[in-house]
């Protein structure tokens, strides 16, 4: 049984999301339809991209991805489809893949180019569920779209490392459920410049030395538990998918607050981390 999952920022009140899984089932009724999110950011690219790298490797080979973000086409804003790592993926060329691009490369690209035999407004139901369904019977990339090398970068993707390799400069890119900020510093990246020097990680008026392995790692088992007062303390972790992430312990952010909020931090803010000469002690 073929799977297209749904990846969008329509929301949950509009009409939307329904229409598109109406028009997949009218095509295929036997297809599994799985929504990995419909709350991403209005036209936030990077949010998107973010979600999108961490989900679909959790999906079997084979699986489609469509991604509604941006996709109204234009001059500039082609659309796409991508064979990559055993996986489909079909969105607009706006940058939204370049994370998952970075780290594999795909098999093959083509732009979509069967928009003269439909009319829409509406490209994601009616271009992006007629290349799934392609795709998922069975057909090629070659019979809906032109070969292409390259796809558009997402601005401001990288970090910034200065000459010194003593700074690195990274950004927020998603803000999670909890409030947590997760940055585009990966920890890859962060250990090859690092080399067990100290550090100090800034994010705005606040200040780390210390990255966790876990988020539980700040508690201090040996002190009593009534006598702990580590929930709504700020941590700083490398977070499941390996990303650098400000956290606040146990935070809500209907309740205590998340980093986010207590913090006062939000996308596309930086974070700093400065690094010095003195190796840790061991």
């Amino acid at each position: 049984m073929a799977i297209i999952t749904l990846t969008t920022d329509f929301g949950e009140k509009d009409h939307f999301a329904g229409a598109i899984k109406g028009a997949i089932y009218t095509e295929m009724p036997d297809v599994k339809i799985v929504d990995i999110s419909h709350s991403i950011s209005p036209f936030n690219i990077p949010e998107a991209a973010y979600i999108i790298q961490n989900a679909y490797s959790s999906f079997p080979e084979g699986t489609i991805h469509i991604i509604g973000i941006d996709s109204e086409i234009n001059q500039e804003n082609k659309h796409i489809a991508i064979e990559l790592n055993g996986h489909y993926f079909v969105c607009a060329n706006n940058g939204i893949m370049s994370m998952i691009c970075a780290e594999i490369s795909p098999k093959q690209i083509v732009e979509i180019n069967i928009h003269d035999k439909i009319e829409t407004s509406f490209p994601v139901l009616d271009v992006f569920v007629k290349v799934a369904c392609h795709i998922a019977r069975g057909g090629t990339l070659g019979v809906i779209g032109k070969s292409i090398d390259k796809i558009k970068p997402i601005k401001n993707l990288e970090p910034y490392i200065n000459e010194e390799k003593t700074q690195i400069i990274g950004s927020i890119i998603y803000v999670d459920n909890y409030g947590n900020v997760v940055t585009n510093i990966k920890k890859t990246f962060f250990d090859t410049i690092c080399k067990n020097r100290t550090y100090e990680i800034s994010a705005r008026n606040h200040k780390f030395k210390k990255i966790y392995t876990k988020y539980s790692d700040i508690i201090n088992f040996n002190t009593p538990e009534e006598s702990r007062n580590d929930e709504g303390r700020g941590l700083v972790v490398f977070n499941s998918s390996n990303y650098l992430e400000i956290a606040i312990y146990k935070g809500n952010t209907g309740n205590v607050g998340g980093a986010s909020s207590l913090m006062g931090l939000k996308l596309r803010d930086t974070i700093t981390i400065n690094f010095f000469k003195e190796n840790r002690a061991f």
